[in-house]
């Protein structure tokens, strides 16, 4: 398979393939971004919308198709997703999940979703603390910041212009032209030997994090958050997996980073460094309080040596004044070079780590005691040769062991994104008593199935279409019919549920299913009302495309007779439902007020009509409902229960009134 061209996918132009290309910095970039879902970046492009930016990402994994065939199964997929979404641990990750469409081979999805519900059965504590370690995923970014590294390099690099600037040497230039930047690397033959401050010098083809060492670094520095769940995952894996097969796929993505924790530590482990940097800030400080204490040191030791003088050595000053002021200047001398010796060796303990040594002499012959302000700019000057040195040094050295890990940990944070929404989605199956659907060639069967997303704890149903089914239930078509409120459009709902969520490899709210594989779902839903001739005429070439089409399918719809009036309505719904039939590879349930016209329309006595009772209503006045079908039973509508209801909570005039309907029912 050829590498994919982003202007050769549906509605994308050169234009736009160039706008995408540059915004992430190259057609892989991109690609990749694109396959993990990760919506959000791409919808920072100029002119590409959230909604765009989905669709392109659907493309690119290869799940755009045609399987939901209409605007209400593309409402019901939308619904069930965002329901299964809000387990997923990461923002990542939710956005990750929009890419899971329906697909013509679900099998690898479904081994996947099936290693993560056994954790989550077998180690729920162990899953829980995955999904917590989880928690911190994100996409990687790129920093959008501009270097003040200046490249230089015979080679064009045009790529990398969009992050430094970039010069090609003319044929009499040399290295000391470029002296003027104080950030130059430097690629290829005819560098200094020594590199000056501030400078990187490689050889040809050096690897690319090596060329602006700071983008390298700043790109972990940047993606702490991601990189703290890899650090997280990989003193996790050193637990054990204890052979289950899906911590094996998580403790996978992050084999080969088992250094990455050492090296992430030393990105603002400042050694040394933090020493140089803290003794050239506090240098005049420190020069100023050393001058103090000598001074101060040669005072009280003169104004003890005062003190001290014996009656003998005044009698010696008396008689041989020369003799007594030469053995005064030696005291006084031998108390200024200690004091002078100890300030030496007390600069010389603040120069400790820092990789400069203090001068011979460092007094001048001043007095009072002053240290030399020329050795004060020396040691600056050292000290900042060494800082520079040493952070160029220690940069390079990070980028080096840092660099080839990088794209290993892209990879590496993209397989946990994806491994992540499994997690999710088996989070949410334990919690929804899910199960995997068995895959068929045709029909659908549930047990226990139920509804999710009406608020409330659904009524477990049993029902089942087509060859799949139970043995009484293996009709292709069915005609539901019932009680207003009695959950037949809940049914119609929890049956493309279950057909979606089987297509896209997911588990079933169910205890037991069966799904036909089919290439298309059509969820045709209630009609607005009596439509114009001309809307009339639409909606009947629709239908009748559909009905009629070969294609391996599953159609629900909904009340279809309010198309237009009753009579015609039914006549038109039954020549619907005998074309329906007369393809093999279509099941069909239609929700319908008008079963009895339907049937004589078709003149057919053997068309499925299953029926959902309502028995009466509660002490709450609201419906008792059986909301399993009973298989060939035309059910009533039941509106005298409506009426009945009514008659019980209006009052006056109203209650008088829905009280004489009533016995209209009698």
């Amino acid at each position: 398979m050829g590498r994919m061209v982003l202007s050769a996918l549906p509605g994308v132009g050169e234009r736009l393939a160039k706008k995408i290309t540059d915004h992430f910095g190259g057609e892989h970039e991109a690609l990749a971004s694109l396959r993990c879902g990760d919506i959000a970046r791409v919808a920072e492009i100029d002119g590409v919308s959230p909604k765009r930016a989905l669709s392109l990402a659907r493309m690119v994994a290869g799940e755009a198709g045609s399987f939901l065939a209409t605007k209400e199964a593309e409402r019901l997929h939308k619904d069930i997703l965002n329901h299964i979404q809000q387990y997923a641990s990461a923002a990542a990750t939710r956005q990750r999940m929009q890419l899971l469409m329906p697909v013509q081979d679900p099998t690898l999805r479904r081994e996947k979703c099936m290693a993560a519900m056994n954790l989550a059965t077998n180690s729920p504590e162990r899953m829980e603390r995955l999904a917590s370690i989880l928690k911190g995923l994100g996409q990687t970014r790129h920093s959008a910041e501009r270097y003040d590294r200046v490249v230089v390099s015979k080679q064009p690099l045009d790529h990398m212009k969009k992050w430094c600037r970039v010069l090609q040497p003319g044929g009499s230039e040399t290295w000391k032209d470029y002296t003027v930047f104080k950030l130059v690397t430097w690629i290829g033959g005819g560098g200094p030997s020594q590199a000056p401050e501030g400078w990187v010098v490689l050889g040809a083809n050096p690897s690319p994090e090596m060329i602006v060492p700071e983008r390298t670094i700043d790109w972990f520095r940047n993606n702490q958050r991601p990189l703290s769940t890899l650090v997280a995952l990989i003193e996790d894996a050193n637990e054990g997996d204890q052979g289950d097969v899906f911590l094996a796929q998580i403790h996978a993505a992050v084999s080969g980073l088992e250094r990455l924790p050492e090296w992430l530590s030393n990105i603002d482990e400042q050694g040394d460094l933090e020493t140089i940097a803290d003794v050239k800030d506090r240098l005049w400080k420190i020069v100023k309080s050393l001058e103090a204490e000598v001074n101060e040191e040669v005072a009280e030791a003169m104004d003890n040596a005062k003190m001290n003088l014996s009656g003998s050595e005044l009698l010696e000053a008396l008689s041989d004044g020369a003799a007594f002021q030469r053995k005064l200047q030696q005291a006084t001398s031998d108390v200024i070079t200690d004091a002078m010796q100890a300030a030496k060796e007390r600069l010389a303990d603040e120069l400790q780590g820092t990789g400069v040594r203090v001068p011979y002499s460092i007094f001048t012959k001043d007095w009072p005691a002053k240290i030399d302000r020329k050795v004060i700019d020396q040691l600056d000057t050292a000290l900042g040769a060494n800082l520079a040195s040493g952070e160029t040094e220690r940069m390079l050295t990070l980028a080096k062991n840092l660099g080839p890990l990088q794209p290993r940990c892209e990879e590496a944070i993209r397989t946990l994104i994806e491994l992540d929404q499994w997690v999710a989605v088996a989070r949410w199956a334990s919690e929804h008593r899910c199960t995997m659907p068995t895959l068929s060639d045709h029909g659908i069967h549930i047990e226990n199935g139920r509804h999710l997303l009406l608020g409330v704890e659904a009524d477990a149903v049993t029902y089942g279409l087509g060859r799949c089914a139970m043995k009484d239930d293996k009709q292709s078509l069915a005609l539901l019919t019932g009680a207003n409120s009695g959950g037949k459009t809940t049914l119609l709902e929890l049956l493309a549920h279950t057909c979606i969520l089987a297509h896209m490899g997911l588990p079933v709210p169910a205890s037991k299913a069966v799904v036909g594989q089919v290439e298309a779902l059509h969820i045709l839903a209630k009609a607005g009302g009596t439509q114009s001739a001309g809307a009339l005429e639409q909606t009947l070439v629709e239908l009748a495309t559909v009905v009629s089409d070969p294609t391996p399918k599953l159609i629900l719809a909904d009340e279809l007779e309010a198309i237009t009036e009753p009579g015609a309505g039914a006549r038109i719904i039954a020549g619907m439902l005998l074309a329906a039939e007369a393809q093999i590879d279509t099941t069909m349930m239609l929700v319908t007020h008008l079963a009895p016209s339907i049937l004589e329309a078709t003149g057919r006595d053997d068309l499925r009509v299953d029926g959902i009772e309502a028995t009466g209503l509660d002490a709450d006045l609201e419906l008792m409902v059986d909301r399993t079908p009973k298989r060939n039973h035309l059910a009533r509508s039941t509106p005298e229960l409506i009426v009945k209801r009514l008659v019980e909570r209006s009052e006056g005039h109203a209650q008088s009134l829905f009280r004489d309907i009533l016995t209209m029912f009698q």
